[in-house]
């Protein structure tokens, strides 16, 4: 397999998804390496048609991509239909990488989901203008929220269903088995990274997760940065999940933090009204929280080994190089 394989691999697994679920695999066909979504680790209650799913794999296909461009790799990217089979990435040759793929690129281990408080210091509008700019440059739209009637009406959504699912006992029993794991699991959220509850209550309380009452609670920000990345066509999941993390990237490189609000979306009413709040941009894929945190550990992966099958082409017998 060609050099530098293993390492963007290593780089893919890294992507955020929903409860840490990781439903990816990977494919190594020679000069080829494609990305699958894995069936047996979508939430049948919270994502029943896979959207989130797609959604992460399209952000493992980013740092997949932006890992080899960086090394110096010449990328071909191709969205599939699906269902299982969503990118294939094509290795043809060599090129010269650029700063801003190298900056991206270090940004993938560095970037978390931080679902602790950040400071209610405002993102300034350089970052702003660089994550607009961002989510752009992969044919998506982002668009930054922090006051007026749409925000309150998203922060209305994600409370109504917050409490719609706080009363659901599939969606508890679903979340139940994801969240709060021991340390040491390579999949799931710990409770170690579970956000505190929060004192006073703002306008958009993160969800809690097992875990979470067990800290002393903390003051969040009070109105936090939104953003609502969306796509002009709709379906598009895995190409939206593709400038999400680009966005992410360049919010991680900016000093940034950002965390999932996920709620509407994992509920057919909310996700039905969001969608009306933004019938003229398009469809609506993922809603970020984006401010100034502290620094939080990573959560586990699987090893990319563990979720990578390589193919070996007739005449042909190779490993994994480093």
């Amino acid at each position: 397999m060609a050099e530098g394989f293993a390492r963007a691999l290593a780089a893919a697994v890294k992507a955020p998804s929903p409860h840490n679920t990781q439903p990816w695999r990977f494919e190594v066909r020679g000069s080829r390496i494609d990305v699958l979504l894995d069936p047996e680790r979508v939430l049948p209650v919270s994502d029943p048609g896979a959207r989130q799913a797609r959604l992460a794999c399209g952000a493992a296909a980013f740092n997949l991509v932006i890992t080899l461009r960086a090394e110096g790799r010449r990328v071909s990217v191709r969205f599939l239909p699906g269902p299982r089979r969503l990118v294939s990435v094509d290795v043809p040759g060599r090129r010269e990488p650029t700063e801003a793929e190298r900056a991206l690129a270090a940004a993938v281990h560095a970037r978390h989901t931080n679902r602790r408080p950040f400071d209610d210091r405002p993102v300034p509008e350089r970052a702003r203008s660089a994550l607009v700019a961002a989510a752009r440059e992969d044919g998506a739209e982002l668009h930054l929220l922090d006051r007026g009637a749409r925000y309150d009406a998203v922060a209305a959504l994600v409370r109504r269903a917050e409490r719609l699912q706080e009363t659901d006992e599939r969606y508890l029993g679903e979340a139940g088995r994801w969240t709060g794991r021991p340390r040491g699991e390579s999949s799931g959220v710990p409770a170690t990274a579970a956000g505190p509850p929060a004192s006073p209550a703002p306008a958009l309380a993160l969800r809690e997760f097992a875990g979470s009452r067990e800290m002393p609670a903390r003051e969040y920000e009070q109105q936090p940065l939104l953003g609502v990345v969306t796509t002009r066509q709709p379906g598009q999941d895995t190409q939206a999940g593709f400038a999400v993390e680009r966005v992410l990237l360049t919010a991680t490189a900016h000093g940034l933090s950002a965390s999932f609000l996920s709620q509407p979306f994992e509920v057919p009413g909310t996700r039905a009204d969001l969608a009306t709040l933004f019938r003229d941009e398009g469809e609506p894929h993922t809603l970020l929280r984006l401010g100034f945190g502290f620094t939080t550990p990573g959560l586990p992966r699987r090893p990319a080994d563990e979720v990578t099958t390589v193919i070996e082409e007739p005449g042909r017998a190779e490993g994994l190089p480093g």
